[in-house]
């Protein structure tokens, strides 16, 4: 029961109370029982909300001697009267509090199981006895809450409030995850006894939330939400929070969401401990006894919905952009409202980048790359350059050739785009990255395996996860370098650690061929991949060694126009078997050498360039190569 917080209820209530307050003193001997229980019906009829003494009465189950006990705590702290009363009844005038024993002495109806543990004032922690001076004799304390619930006062108990945040209302929301709304409160509404849990799995978190938030709405409960990590180890610990969350849900009218987001162990002793209504939200399902659905982010078609009701008569003529954002990016419903609401949804640049949204998520384990290259910036071969453009055709089209024309309507395998670049170092693997990155103006992340892979168990799978689920979210092109330090040959199984290696090579190939996106490998070793990985791949480009026409080409092209150039014998630098990457660095400490001895870039610059650039590779330059610089 959440007490209403009007003027006229809270007067009212106060009135009662004080009245409750006098039949306890009238008990006691000071003043008429029979004047205050008329009293007290007139304030009752009057009413028309109940009490929250009432209220309280009737959610713990209280008999009227526990009730009694309840008010006789609470008259103590809020009647001065009330308390010399019960000093003077203890002959004790130091000692102006309530005590059981006066209770059963002067109060009707009593009975001495109103203070045993499992009755309701001793188990719901509304009234505490100082059992050091004995249970008849020790002071009865009212729990600080309770009291100022009594009072008209409700609000979260602040020992609480650490733990738990209120969920905001659901907005938005994918027809799917209306479908799971109604299909949770049919089956509650058809439960008998106590109430099973509610699982929400998936991978759309905000939209598991909303789902609770609208479950919890159209039952008329306020929710809140806990992280199952913060739910304590200890059994005493948990027994305590438990009996305090159900406390508070009776007085608040609440529901509780546990936001499970791995291996939480406490999570179903917990929730073992728990009645009333109670929802579980979790990437995987997480294996307790309940009601259980899946919320996943929506599908192609949904989120073309979802951006049409939530720029309303905007949409009209935002038609193509809001397909390629449905294609593109794999939003819920909560950020796509937010994006329609905050942003001018008639600038498609800037929807995009509001899609792009918030990337702290990759961070940890990618590094964004600025992707600046162009087509004309790439030395390949014809061949090359086609397979690279036909990379670009699939990603541009796979909202049309997947959705629109029924290709996706098999599955998700198969319909990401795993691309294979190999070849030697500085032989344009990265810069061809670069270049599909801003033809197709997608953010581009270039994924550190040292922070993805794990020597625990479990955590490379957990941290693929969190790789592929974020960057499907932006939309990201994913750039592995190194791809077989990874995605090598599957091994042996000797013991657990080569199994679950195994396990993690299997999870990323199902994530790779599931991936709405384009994910680039790099490896210097085609050979070194896991064979089952490469059948998996939809486009492969050998990047080889350049030969000398294609190293002139490169060299002409890896000055900025601004440089100042000394004459330059192309034909002579592209003698020196170097790769493009080792190219553009000779080029730019050259440039360095020009600027500190105040001239143009020459011969002799680039020659002494290329020297350090060698001693960098620890490979010496031969004297053909370098022949006629200088």
């Amino acid at each position: 029961m959440n007490a209403p917080a009007a003027p006229d209820w809270t007067a009212a209530n106060q009135r009662l109370l004080v009245a409750e307050f006098a039949r306890l003193r009238a008990l006691l001997g000071d003043g008429e029982a029979d004047e205050a229980q008329a009293r007290l019906a007139d304030l009752r009829a009057a009413m028309e909300e109940p009490a929250a003494i009432d209220s309280l009465a009737r959610l713990f189950e209280l008999s009227a001697f526990e009730r009694d006990l309840l008010l006789l705590a609470a008259g103590v702290e809020m009647d001065a009267r009330l308390a010399q009363l019960c000093a003077q009844a203890s002959g004790q005038p130091a000692r102006p509090w309530a005590t059981f024993g006066l209770a059963l002495a002067a109060l009707p109806a009593a009975h001495w199981s109103a203070l045993a543990p499992p009755e309701p004032l001793r188990r719901w922690r509304l009234l505490e006895v100082d059992e050091n001076a004995g249970l008849t004799a020790g002071r009865l304390r009212i729990d600080e809450r309770v009291l100022h619930f009594l009072g008209g006062l409700n609000y979260l108990d602040p020992r609480l409030q650490p733990l738990l945040q209120a969920v905001p209302g659901a907005g938005l929301m994918s027809h799917a995850h209306a479908a799971v709304v109604a299909a949770a409160i049919e089956r509650l509404q058809r439960s008998h006894g106590r109430l099973l849990p509610i699982l929400l799995h998936g991978d759309d978190a905000l939209g598991q939330q909303d789902v609770a938030a609208d479950i919890a709405q159209r039952l008329g409960v306020t929710l809140y939400q806990l992280r199952a990590a913060d739910i304590p180890a200890a059994a005493h610990e948990q027994a305590a929070l438990a009996i305090l969350w159900q406390r508070e849900a009776a007085l608040l009218g609440s529901a509780l969401l546990i936001v499970a987001q791995g291996d939480d162990k406490p999570l179903a002793p917990f929730v073992a401990r728990l009645d009333g209504l109670l929802l579980v939200a979790s990437r995987a399902p997480c294996g307790l006894d309940g009601e259980a659905f899946a919320v996943d982010r929506p599908d192609v078609p949904e989120q073309r919905r979802l951006w049409r009701e939530a720029l309303g008569e905007r949409a009209a003529t935002l038609a193509p952009t809001l397909d390629a954002l449905a294609g593109q990016y794999r939003l819920g419903a909560r950020r796509i409202a937010g994006i329609a609401a905050q942003l001018d949804a008639s600038d498609p640049a800037r929807l995009h980048a509001a899609c792009r949204g918030d990337a702290r998520a990759m961070s940890e384990l990618a590094q964004p790359i600025e992707a600046r290259a162009q087509w004309h910036d790439l030395v390949l071969s014809e061949a090359q350059l086609q397979t690279l453009r036909q990379i670009a055709v699939h990603t541009r089209h796979r909202l049309t050739v997947h959705h629109d024309w029924g290709f996706a309507d098999g599955g998700s395998r198969g319909l990401g785009i795993a691309t294979l670049f190999w070849g030697d170092s500085g032989t344009g693997k990265t810069l061809a990255a670069e270049v599909l990155a801003n033809a197709l103006d997608l953010a581009l992340y270039r994924i550190d395996l040292s922070a993805v892979v794990s020597k625990y168990i479990g955590e490379t799978e957990k941290n693929l996860r969190r790789v592929f689920d974020s960057a499907e979210e932006l939309g990201a092109i994913l750039l592995f370098d190194e791809a077989d330090a990874l995605f090598g040959k599957r091994s042996e199984v000797k013991d657990s650690h080569d199994r679950y290696a195994n396990i993690e090579v299997s999870y990323l190939l199902q994530r790779m061929e599931a991936y709405r996106g384009l994910a680039i490998l790099t490896t210097n070793h085609k050979a070194a991949l896991d064979g089952a990985f490469a059948r998996r791949l939809r486009f492969v480009v050998h990047f080889p060694f350049p030969d000398a026409a294609q190293r002139e080409a490169l060299w002409r092209g890896v000055f900025p126009a601004a440089t100042p150039l000394a004459a330059l014998d192309y034909a002579k630098l592209a003698r020196l078997a170097v790769p493009g990457g080792s190219i553009r660095n000779i080029a730019l400490a050259a440039a360095f050498l020009a600027a500190e001895a105040g001239g143009a870039v020459g011969m002799a610059q680039l020659l002494r360039a290329a020297h350090l650039e060698a001693a960098k590779r620890d490979k010496a330059i031969s004297d053909a190569e370098t022949r006629g610089w200088v």
